[in-house]
């Protein structure tokens, strides 16, 4: 693992949008994941270019949802490095999150998942328009 470095691989043109390309990754751990909801035109302006420049943001990526179905939560999930592997866990979202067809998080059985290189994650439901795929990239 040391000699890989972790990315979100976008799966969905709205998760394209959110990481500004194809692939995103992840400058840190914990890499946190959650919805923008600071502002009533927040489709306009990304939250970190509203921030304060002394401010601390509350996540690494903020997903925007136009709808009015919400299926990402303020503070969705976080992927975090345990040991010698990887792990995504659920930070009490409403709809919780899919990892490779697994519910973790709300009602799931769990909180928490190891993940593997090609693991699909779906933020929220099964209808959610932010479906990533976790990769190891080799440095």
């Amino acid at each position: 693992m040391t000699d890989c470095v972790a990315a979100l691989k976008a799966l969905t043109p709205e998760a394209r949008m959110a990481c500004g390309g194809a692939l995103l990754v992840l400058p840190r751990l914990p890499f946190r994941v959650g919805r923008e909801s600071r502002a009533s035109n927040r489709n306009d302006t990304p939250a970190d270019r509203r921030r304060k420049p002394d401010s601390r943001p509350n996540n690494d990526l903020y997903l925007i949802e136009t709808g009015s179905e919400l299926n990402v939560s303020r503070e969705h999930f976080l992927i975090s490095v345990e040991g010698d592997h990887f792990v995504i866990t659920d930070q009490g979202s409403t709809c919780g999150t899919i990892v490779e067809g697994e519910l973790i998080g709300h009602k799931g059985s769990r909180t928490r998942a190891r993940l593997e290189d090609g693991d699909v994650i779906i933020v929220g439901t099964s209808a959610s328009k932010f479906v990533f795929k976790f990769t190891l990239q080799k440095t």
